[in-house]
């Protein structure tokens, strides 16, 4: 069962959409297609065989009606050594579902973990070799600009999380508690 700590990441990605394509982008330097618009579908990854594989979150890049792209968001704050095999799946099957590029972005605040999901994923196939990005704590930007944190909360969050308890972390706090309480309302 996901962990509280889990679910609030995901939230954090499923409350804007846009925030994985803007963090692979701008924090990782991943290329993406253009896109008009960034919205949440189905998680379900499931295939007719027995096997049920759920992302923690797929969006679908949008270029007017036409998918541009998708990227399938993944939160781990632990090792699982079953992810080297569904991070392949979810990606080729995710591409064959849309018929479009696919990205992923593992989202890994533990340095340990990040590192981890970093490693190379051989497939068996030549070639075919899965280098997830991964969102570490190193990554995610220090927000403590009030007007930032206005205009990206869930960013601003994630930059609590990740630098709360270091030396920027009042003015952090200081950004992101004025920004924090239009979520509510936003999300309503």
């Amino acid at each position: 069962m996901p962990s509280m700590a889990h679910e609030v990441l995901v939230d954090l990605f499923k409350n804007r959409p846009s925030l994985g394509a803007e963090l692979l982008s701008e924090a990782l330097g991943v290329a993406l297609p253009s896109y008009t618009e960034a919205r949440l579908v189905s998680i379900d990854l499931t295939k007719i065989q027995p096997t049920e594989y759920r992302a923690d979150l797929v969006v679908l890049l949008l270029d007017g009606d036409i998918p541009s792209g998708v990227h399938i968001v993944e939160v781990q704050l632990g090792v699982d050594p079953r992810k080297r095999y569904s991070w392949p799946d979810y990606s080729t099957g995710v591409r064959a579902t849309y018929c479009c590029p696919v990205s992923l972005l593992v989202v890994a605040p533990d340095p340990a973990v990040a590192t981890w999901c970093a490693e190379p994923i051989e497939t068996g196939i030549p070639g075919f070799v899965l280098r997830p990005p991964v969102l570490g704590r190193a990554a995610i930007p220090v927000v403590t600009d009030p007007m930032e944190a206005a205009r990206r909360p869930e960013l601003a969050v994630l930059s609590a999380l990740a630098h709360g308890e270091s030396d920027h972390g009042a003015a952090i706090a200081a950004a992101v508690l004025p920004a924090v309480a239009g979520l509510e309302q936003r999300s309503r």
